[in-house]
């Protein structure tokens, strides 16, 4: 269904060289001596499943999704980038062994994490990171990191524009602040912040410093409303200290002072948290006011873990969303789509502006999303019941390729917006959203290619994902 370019200049997005199906062979890792071994991917009881052997540590058969259909259906949204012009690594023959951006990579940096620490005030059972772990304190020099700005910035077809700090815990870094503040001034437009929110709770005045510096998105660890949550995943209580950097985000707010958005990153784990996406989901609704985003992280279980407790602890995208469906009533697993999805409006944008834009093209088994929109006094509804979102990111691809062999553009914009007419479903959209509104946040998107029609879509939905 996709029609391929070669052309130059714009193009930012490729029809995807993923291998597709289901059986079919792939490479993974030993999780005893992390060597890459042949591993095949299959369907057994419904759900995706790799099965790899190490010559030296046996058999492994491991659960990926737990519905094998709806890993098939995120595979067909597959798209590649087109790399990079100035990869850090030139001549990079074998992946995993070449670490960078070399010149295998297919996509350029959509958000770069920069650890700033691996300090901690926390020693969570549950760690990413394994912040407090290394038996050394990693802690890049201010002039360190703003090198690292210019590499991203000089990341070339496209510099990067989104960052987030992370650690161990950011907001302890030194100069926490004064490096937020830098990462605006060398042209950053997203920049967020990974934390615990301790920092924010606790210490007057320094959210209001981030603020002012810049910092756009509070990315808040939220491991649900259950106190022992906390205990359990953390090690101590935490639960008021979440509902305070709420609160002081929301008097920001009030006061009519700039101030960064929150994001709930709750981590899920079976048998731990599965039972709460829903209410945490519907707590962000509550609090629509400064969280506009809810971004689950099923739990990463890697090295020397008993084959019992991965299989009691694993938690996949496909849980999520069965468990979202269930527990909410309005958020179905046919409602979610993986993160390339959106590679068609990245590259009808940069056909249309003459400029390369930021085309998320990770795997497609790297994550999955959806929109709702929200309505004062009735059920939030997931934007694919009112708008045929597959048959608009089919048509926009074949616009965006269409565009760029146009030296005139104008023809292009208005069929654009008249391919969100033909896929809005008037009768199943909510009561504030009309077709009028929705071309006219398009049109600002399609026409400067800027942040504020996105900020005003946004404005009336809530982000949910799973990474």
């Amino acid at each position: 269904m996709y029609v391929e370019s070669r052309s130059a200049g714009t193009m930012v997005t490729m029809p995807s060289r993923l291998s597709k199906g289901l059986p079919r062979r792939t490479g993974s890792l030993c999780p005893e001596c992390l060597k890459v071994i042949p591993a095949t991917l299959y369907i057994g009881d419904g759900a995706l499943k790799m099965r790899k052997t190490c010559k030296e540590h046996g058999e492994f058969d491991e659960v990926c999704w737990s519905d094998a259909e709806m890993y098939l259906k995120a595979e067909n949204w597959a798209f590649d980038g087109v790399g990079l012009e100035n990869p850090s690594i030139v001549d990079a023959k074998v992946c995993p062994y070449e670490c960078g951006l070399c010149n295998l990579h297919y996509s350029h940096t959509a958000l770069c994490n920069i650890d700033l620490t691996n300090r901690c005030n926390l020693k969570c059972p549950i760690c990413f990171a394994n912040a407090n772990a290394a038996g050394y304190v990693f802690e890049p020099t201010f002039e360190q990191i703003v090198y690292e700005f210019a590499v991203l910035r000089a990341q070339r077809p496209i510099p990067v524009i989104s960052i987030q700090f992370a650690g161990g815990e950011p907001t302890i870094y030194p100069q926490f602040p004064e490096i937020v503040k830098a990462s605006k001034e060398m042209g950053f437009g997203q920049v967020q912040v990974a934390t615990n929110g301790i920092r924010i709770a606790t210490e007057d005045g320094f959210l209001e410093k981030v603020a002012e510096a810049g910092l756009n998105t509070i990315y808040l660890q939220f491991d649900g409303l259950r106190e022992e949550n906390y205990i359990r995943a953390r090690g101590r209580p935490l639960l008021d200290i979440k509902f305070k950097v709420i609160e002081k985000v929301r008097e920001m707010d009030r006061a009519g002072k700039e101030h960064p958005t929150i994001c709930l990153v709750p981590t899920m784990v079976n048998s731990f948290n599965d039972d709460q996406p829903g209410d945490i989901l519907n707590f962000a609704i509550q609090n629509r006011d400064v969280v506009k985003g809810v971004n689950y992280q099923p739990v990463s279980l890697t090295g020397r873990i008993p084959e019992e407790d991965r299989r009691k602890l694993r938690y996949t995208l496909s849980d999520l969303a069965y468990d979202l469906e269930e527990q909410t009533g309005y958020l179905t697993r046919d409602d979610w789509y993986p993160v390339p999805f959106v590679a068609p409006i990245s590259e009808l944008v940069s056909a249309l502006t003459g400029s390369p834009k930021t085309v998320f093209t990770s795997h497609p088994a790297c994550g999955l999303a959806s929109y709702l929109f929200l309505e004062k006094g009735r059920d939030p509804v997931p934007i694919t019941r009112f708008i045929d979102v597959e048959g608009l990111m089919e048509d926009m691809w074949i616009l965006a390729q269409e565009t760029r062999e146009k030296k005139i553009k104008f023809t292009s914009k208005i069929k654009a917006l008249s391919l969100l007419k033909k896929h809005f479903k008037k009768d199943e959209a909510p009561e504030d959203m009309g077709l009028s509104k929705m071309l006219k946040i398009l049109n600002r998107m399609f026409t400067k290619g800027d942040k504020k029609g996105a900020a005003e879509f946004s404005w009336s939905t809530m982000y949910v994902g799973g990474m």
